[in-house]
């Protein structure tokens, strides 16, 4: 079998998380393969080589990105660098497609073939860029259905795998042993909070959430309050924000699963974990405030009505979503109880939630994802 040299970029946890899966998958295919490129430590358990570590890299928001170009100028010109002194036979991009479409290009002018998988979101942003990435993708493996389609009518050679949290979202513990560890009640109300994976997201979500919660132990005395905390995150960032609120808060460290296991109603930031909450099928509220300018900026962008994935997903508002000026903590709180105080409406959600998950296909994505990479490259 071909020795094969890949290069392979991720550029958050997520993709770090998806990219470990896939490498995997590859690796039981063709055991003798070489993987180098950015990425963290699950990449790194797998047998890659990492070039650039990501930990720390966590940035979202247009204009947060410019205060941190150099940064950004330094990865860029270190990645395609190696182009030259390691020479990969192909190069596989996971998400991140700020600066994977533009390394994209790059690799596609010296002539190496390019594999995109985890699409960058071209329904959201407009179709437009399509024309952009068949320039530069070789072979796209997208991980929605509806998005193979569009590819396909673009004339983009494609590959729909399904969704890898199929595959993930599980808790591990019993509800009675998260119930237990967490000195929670059996007979409470009990919400999960989900304030995001980065600190940004922490500090912006996390006080709205917690001043909800209080307004809801106001209606629901019997609710308790689970935080699901990133263990990788100072968790000095949580204390100063918990130390400030009126009610006792529990929560679990690194277990989201566990925390979404036990809960009546998610409140969680907007992005894959609304993905994760809905596979648990969990009734949700998704959140999320961002810096204005970039706010700004992504009101006058994105092309579609929601932007929590799960509804996105549904084709239709099936939980309700709160942006920017409309994440305050008497919205929060109306909207959760509003789906806690009405049985009928939480059956609707976990119905459409139900549906949600089959349009995200089977298990065993990363390895359908794997095969598809192996046969376009003839290692299969």
């Amino acid at each position: 079998m071909k020795k094969l040299k890949l290069m392979i970029i991720a550029g958050e946890a997520s993709g770090d998380l998806q990219a470990a899966s896939l490498i995997k998958s590859i690796k039981l295919i063709n055991p003798h393969i070489e993987i180098f490129g950015m990425g963290g430590k699950k990449m790194q358990a797998e047998g890659v080589e990492i070039i650039y570590d990501i930990t720390g890299l966590a940035i979202v928001g247009f204009f947060e990105v410019l205060k941190h170009l150099g940064t950004f100028k330094k990865i860029f010109e270190k990645l395609t660098g190696l182009l030259e002194t390691m020479k990969p036979d192909a190069v596989i991009l996971v998400d991140y497609p700020g600066l994977n479409l533009r390394f994209a290009k790059i690799a596609k002018e010296k002539n190496i073939p390019v594999i995109y998988y985890i699409s960058p979101q071209i329904w959201a942003w407009g179709e437009n860029r399509i024309h952009e990435i068949k320039k530069c993708v070789d072979k796209m493996i997208v991980i929605f259905g509806f998005e193979e389609n569009i590819y396909k009518e673009a004339g983009v050679k494609v590959s729909f795998v399904g969704h890898p949290f199929l595959d993930i979202v599980k808790p591990i513990w019993k509800k009675e042993e998260t119930i237990k560890t967490c000195h929670l009640k059996h007979d409470s109300i009990k919400i999960a909070l989900m304030p995001g994976s980065r600190k940004k997201e922490i500090e912006k979500h996390l006080p709205g959430m917690l001043r909800a919660c209080e307004i809801i132990k106001n209606k629901i005395p019997n609710a308790e309050f689970i935080i699901s905390r990133i263990k990788e995150l100072d968790q000095n960032l949580y204390d100063k924000i918990v130390k400030r609120s009126r009610i006792k808060v529990h929560s679990l460290e690194n277990k989201p699963y566990e925390v979404m296991d036990i809960a009546d109603l998610v409140i969680v930031s907007s992005g894959s974990a609304t993905l994760e909450v809905a596979i648990m099928e969990k009734p949700m509220v998704i959140i999320y405030k961002t810096s204005f300018l970039t706010w700004l900026l992504a009101k006058n962008l994105i092309k579609i009505p929601d932007i929590g994935l799960v509804n996105i997903v549904a084709r239709k508002r099936i939980v309700p979503e709160l942006v920017q000026f409309r994440v305050t903590p008497e919205n929060i709180a109306k909207e959760s109880l509003d789906i806690l105080n009405n049985h009928k409406r939480i059956h609707e959600i976990k119905e459409n939630l139900k549906q949600v998950k089959s349009k995200l296909g089977e298990q065993g994505a990363s390895s359908r994802a794997a095969h598809a990479i192996c046969k376009f490259l003839n290692i299969a």
